[in-house]
């Protein structure tokens, strides 16, 4: 069965940093692409980043483009986000996932597209 486990949540003061890791495991990691999700309390989920099977293409919702980095080992197992410049709104709880078609070359931002999830790390951005 296919196992995500996210790490690396906590509290942060504003303008602060945290990296988030999601290690994979029962499935061959390096034929998926992978994304970092989030949810706020009271809203919707939406996407943060997404980054292809063999981690040539990346892509970013505009609300953390420029601050933060999705990025893959996959001799690892391992999916990371680095977030910088963090800001109140970042608050959430971050999911990574598994890209339900394997090695799709395009990237999706669509949370039905994928179909393994992890069990989420909470980030708190505040002073």
């Amino acid at each position: 069965q296919v196992q995500l486990v996210e790490s690396g949540g906590g509290l942060v003061q504003p303008g602060g940093s945290l990296d988030l890791f999601c290690a994979a495991s029962y499935f061959t990691f390096s034929s998926y692409s992978m994304g970092w999700f989030r949810q706020a309390p009271g809203k919707e989920r939406e996407f943060v980043a997404a980054i292809t099977f063999n981690g040539g293409s990346t892509y970013y919702a505009d609300s953390v483009k420029g601050r933060f980095t999705i990025s893959r080992d996959n001799a690892k197992n391992t999916v990371y986000l680095q977030m910088n410049s963090l800001k109140p709104e970042d608050t959430a709880v971050y999911y990574c996932a598994a890209d339900s078609r394997i090695r799709r070359r395009s990237l999706v931002f669509n949370a039905e597209e994928y179909n393994n999830w992890g069990q989420g790390t909470q980030v708190t951005v505040s002073s």
